[in-house]
Parts: C-alpha cells; sequence; structure tokens
C-alpha cells in the first residue's frame, strides 16, 4: 500500500484500481489485502466504509496485525482489482464525524465541556461530555453555536506532523493510544479546533449543512448529547413532518394541537376501558351465575377474547356462589392461551395438586397453591384430556 491510502489522501475519491496482494479467511469470512484502498477501516468511532471490490461486495473492513483486511461477501483472486466507494455511506459518516469535531471545539469553548467518548451510530450519533447535567436552554444555546460556524464555512484541513511537535501546537485531544508509533494525523477546524483523528472528513463546515441536538441522558457522571448531521437531519425532518402529516389527517388537528389531540383520545381510551371492564365483570358474573346453578361438581367453560386477568375475577366470583364447585376455565386471546383451576372451600379437588398435572397435558407452564394454580399453553389441544381427567 502507499505511504497513505487513497481513503486519506483523498476522501472524495470513489473509484480506483489497485491489486490484491494477498487472500484468506477468517472465522468463516473471506478477506483480502489491497495495495491501496478507497476503504477506510472501522476505528476511532468510526464505522467502516462499504462498496465492491470488482464485483464482490465489501462488508467490512478492519486493521489486523499491522494490514488492512476488506470482508467480503464472496473469495477474491490475487491480481488487479477496481474498487467502488458506497459515497452516500462514507459521506454520511464524513458529515456525522465533522459536526462531531464541531460540536465537541463548541462545547468545550463555549461552556468548558470536554468530550469524554464518541459514538457514531446508524440512524444517531452521541458525544460524551464531563457536564454533569446540560439544561434544555444550554442545548439550544449550544445548537445555535455550532449553527453560526457551520455558516461560516470554516476550512477543514487534515496534515501529519512527528509526536515530538505535539507539544508546541494546541492540540486538543485525549491523548494517543498506548503504545501508538509513527507520524500524528490532525485534523483542524481553521481558528476552532486541531484534533488528532484518523477518520475521513469533510473540506468545510458549510458542507455540514446542520447540525440538530436530539437530547440528553446522565452517564457515568457525565451527559450524553445525542445529535444527527447533514442528510440525516433532513432525512429526520422529512420523516417528521410525514408522521405530522399522517396524524393531521387521523386526529383532524393542527400540528400545534396534536399532541393536546392525541391526550384527549387517550383518556377516551381510558374511559372506554374501565366501561370495558365493567361490562366484562357484569357479564361474567351472569356467565358465573350461569355455571354456579348447574348440578355437577366441576364446572367448565372457555372464553374466546379474554386472558388470565378475566379467568380470576370469573372464578373468584363463581366460587363465591357455589363454594362446594370445581371450576375448570380456560381462554384465548392475540394468540395466548390460558388456563385456570380453582376450587371452592367446600370442594374435594386439590387444585394445586392437580394443576401441575393438567398443564402437563396442556403442554404449558403454570402455577399455584391452595385452591387455585394457573397457567399459560401454547395451546388448547390437551383441553379435552384435561377435563377427562379432572371428570375422572
Amino acid at each position: 500500500m502507499s505511504e497513505l491510502p487513497a481513503f486519506e489522501r483523498d476522501p472524495c475519491l470513489t473509484r480506483l484500481d489497485t491489486q490484491v496482494l494477498r487472500t484468506g479467511e477468517e472465522g468463516g469470512r473471506p478477506y483480502a489485502v489491497l495495495a491501496d484502498t478507497l476503504f477506510y477501516p472501522e476505528g476511532g468511532g468510526q464505522p467502516p466504509d462499504h462498496g465492491f471490490l470488482g464485483e464482490v461486495a465489501v462488508l467490512d473492513v478492519q486493521k489486523r496485525s499491522g494490514e488492512v483486511r476488506h470482508y467480503l461477501a464472496g473469495p477474491a483472486v490475487p491480481g488487479p482489482v477496481s474498487l467502488r466507494l458506497d459515497w452516500p455511506r462514507r459521506f454520511d459518516h464524513m458529515q456525522q464525524h465533522t459536526g462531531q469535531h464541531l460540536l465537541t471545539a463548541v462545547a468545550q469553548d463555549r461552556h468548558g465541556w470536554a468530550t469524554t467518548a464518541f459514538h457514531l451510530g446508524e440512524a444517531v450519533s452521541d458525544i460524551e461530555l464531563d457536564a454533569p447535567r446540560v439544561t434544555l436552554e444550554e442545548l439550544r444555546g449550544l445548537e445555535e453555536a455550532v449553527a453560526a460556524e457551520i455558516r461560516r464555512g470554516r476550512p477543514v484541513t487534515c496534515r501529519r506532523v512527528k509526536p515530538e511537535q505535539l507539544p508546541g501546537l494546541p492540540v486538543r485531544s485525549r491523548g494517543l493510544p498506548e503504545g501508538f508509533q509513527g507520524d500524528v494525523r490532525l485534523v483542524e477546524i481553521q481558528g476552532l479546533d486541531l484534533n488528532t483523528c484518523g477518520g475521513t472528513h469533510l473540506g468545510s463546515t458549510a458542507e455540514l449543512e446542520c447540525l440538530c441536538l436530539l437530547g440528553t441522558e446522565p452517564v457515568r457522571g457525565g451527559t450524553r448529547i445525542y445529535y444527527v448531521a447533514g442528510g440525516r437531519a433532513r432525512a429526520r425532518m422529512a420523516a417528521h413532518e410525514q408522521r405530522s402529516a399522517e396524524l393531521r389527517a387521523l386526529l383532524g388537528a393542527a400540528d400545534p394541537a396534536l399532541a393536546g389531540a392525541v391526550a384527549a383520545r387517550l383518556e377516551q381510551l381510558r374511559d372506554l376501558d374501565k366501561r370495558v371492564r365493567t361490562l366484562e365483570d357484569e357479564l361474567a358474573e351472569v356467565q358465573m351465575a350461569a355455571l354456579a346453578s348447574r348440578p355437577e361438581a366441576l364446572v367448565e367453560q372457555h372464553f374466546e377474547g379474554k386472558d388470565a386477568a378475566f379467568l380470576q375475577r370469573a372464578a373468584r366470583q363463581l366460587l363465591a356462589m357455589a363454594p362446594a364447585k370445581a371450576a375448570f376455565l380456560t381462554a384465548a386471546r392475540d394468540g395466548q392461551c390460558f388456563f385456570l383451576l380453582a376450587s371452592g372451600e367446600a370442594s374435594q379437588l386439590e387444585a394445586a395438586a392437580l394443576g401441575k398435572e393438567i398443564a402437563g397435558l396442556l403442554s404449558a407452564r403454570g402455577g399455584g397453591s391452595g385452591r387455585l394454580f394457573q397457567g399459560k399453553a401454547a395451546s388448547l389441544e390437551g383441553r379435552g384430556r384435561a377435563l377427562e381427567r379432572l371428570r375422572a
């Protein structure tokens, strides 16, 4: 490979002709080592690039034992090869990573908050600050300050220096990795930030387009700030607008009134749920009265669309009316099956002991003690066998 790989010489290069020097396999994944590469290997919080080596997809890129390995969807052969970079993915990473440098610089210069960690996620990225708390007002002020630096279009440049030159430079860094050797790569946002970094970056803060701070959470005594930059911010805005349009149509309300309309609907649903429960209890009382009037010592009933909580309420009502009876009740709802075996105070049936046997016949799990045993089953195919056993 050249002294500097192509992804570092020109981060905007999308095609490259090079050579496959060596191939191999690691953990069942074929890989290739190249003479030069467009593909950034994962590191420094930045994910690896994707693309194609000839017609074979590059799925992952990692540094291993001093070389860059390109993990592929299929085997490659040594010799000449053309590389194609997944440019939208790379440019997205450049926007998020450059956004992190800008956000880090502004947070420290404006508030004295040092960045302790960075994560570039698939949808949302984040940095961790040594601030125990960041208020909403401070978050909005930080976002405004970042936006001002984006508008200034500050040039972003990269260069390499000798390690001994670092003490004389205003480098903002958490230090070099243990055992680091060789030149140190610096990324500079003109007039604002100078930092050690091996990642790919934009040529100007203007290329960031925008950076939106999404929220915070406490972490390890500091604060994590979530953000999106550039294309991600625009895509997120478009998705929010689409959802808002759907909600406006469903609720018949304008954007400022959407939250209130949802709250009103939820309150209506809670009221309806209470009414449904009341009606279910009344229905259960009627059904249990009918069961209580039967002459059998053991009564049974199946309920469609009911759950375990309904079975418990029904059993309590039934046995209060007929304490000499035992009940085997089942229900099915949303693909789930439930069963309950209960005995009244004057019943001779030992519900807890028999319940384990019934659970076995239903291939179910359950538990209980005293006069009640209940559980959940994958199906009620064994219900007939369970009834036969109980009646015996």
